[in-house]
């Protein structure tokens, strides 16, 4: 069984920064892409970053390309994203998830949940 916590949420002020954490338990998290996604309320839940297995490709949604960054420490069953320059659009409840089959923007590819952290940006 895999297990997902998610860390690092809060509230942050326009332009500010955030670091999410996702540990994750189980022995094969070496061979899982890793995906964040986010929702928030009264909106369905959108893909924001994924990372490969490996940690050599990465893909991002167009709306935070440029300000997020995704990344992995496979010795330590973690995966990262990196928020700058965040605006209040970005407020919502992430979710990190992982895929057994490689990378993708798609929910239907994620196998495992987390169940979420809450970012609010303030304007």
């Amino acid at each position: 069984q895999v297990q997902l916590v998610e860390s690092g949420g809060g509230l942050v002020q326009a332009g500010g920064s955030l670091r999410l954490s996702c540990a994750v338990s189980g022995r094969s998290f070496g061979s899982y892409a890793m995906g964040w996604f986010r929702q928030a309320p009264g909106k369905e839940r959108e893909f924001v970053a994924a990372i490969s297995w490996s940690g050599d490709r990465t893909i991002y949604a167009d709306s935070v390309k440029g300000r997020f960054t995704i990344s992995r420490i496979n010795a330590k069953n973690t995966v990262y994203l990196q928020m700058n320059n965040l605006k209040p659009e970005d407020t919502a409840v992430y979710y990190c998830a992982a895929a057994r089959n490689g990378i993708s923007y798609y929910i239907y590819s994620y196998d495992y949940w987390g169940q979420g952290t809450q970012v609010t940006v303030s304007s």
